[in-house]
């Protein structure tokens, strides 16, 4: 039986400034997004630089470089899946955090709301442990006062995501919120 949901920070419940720009001037336009996709092949050859890349993405979607400079540059809280934790996750199960993180992501990066969803937290600065390392994965279970077999664990990588599997987690491969959600409910 589940008890335990345990996140990533980076790439699940932080994302890229890009992406909620993405959501809002993008949205299901295809045809913008291919433009964007091939401009961004173009940098990616070299053909165009960075600088005339931010400028041509701008241009392209309706809004300042400037905005879409800074929000290339950051990382941003995934409001919807904070969301969907708070309302439909933590009133059932236990949530830890578990990163590789040089400072406190908890104090740094979230709102003070977002991160009282946590019950529990192991960043690799203040564990001195980095996943895939046992030890890190067995220190979150501990905190949250469960068996590894009780817990479902969600990163961006694969690789800490076979760790977790291999140390008796269960483990969801983070690609995006739908994804997510659908094989929550599979695994649950």
């Amino acid at each position: 039986m589940i008890k335990a949901i345990i996140f990533d920070c980076f790439g699940v419940l932080a994302e890229d400034g890009w992406l909620p720009i993405k959501r809002k001037y993008v949205g299901d336009n295809k045809k913008l997004a291919e433009e964007l996709a091939d401009l961004g092949k173009q940098n990616e050859y070299g053909m165009v630089d960075n600088e005339s890349y931010v400028v041509k993405m701008a241009d392209l979607m309706g809004i300042n470089s400037d905005e879409l400079r800074t929000a290339m540059g950051r990382r941003v809280p995934n409001e919807e899946l904070f969301e969907f934790i708070e309302k439909e996750l933590k009133p059932k199960y236990k949530i830890g955090l578990m990163t590789n993180a040089n400072y406190n992501v908890l104090k740094d990066l979230f709102e003070p709301g977002q991160g009282e969803v946590f019950d529990s937290s192991v960043m690799s600065f203040e564990s001195r442990l980095i996943k895939p390392d046992k030890r890190m994965y067995d220190l979150i279970a501990d905190r949250l006062g469960v068996e590894s077999n009780e817990c479902v664990y969600v990163d961006d990588q694969e690789r800490y995501c076979f760790a977790a599997e291999d140390y008796g987690m269960q483990a969801i491969f983070y690609k995006d919120f739908e994804q997510f959600k659908e094989r929550l409910r599979k695994v649950l």
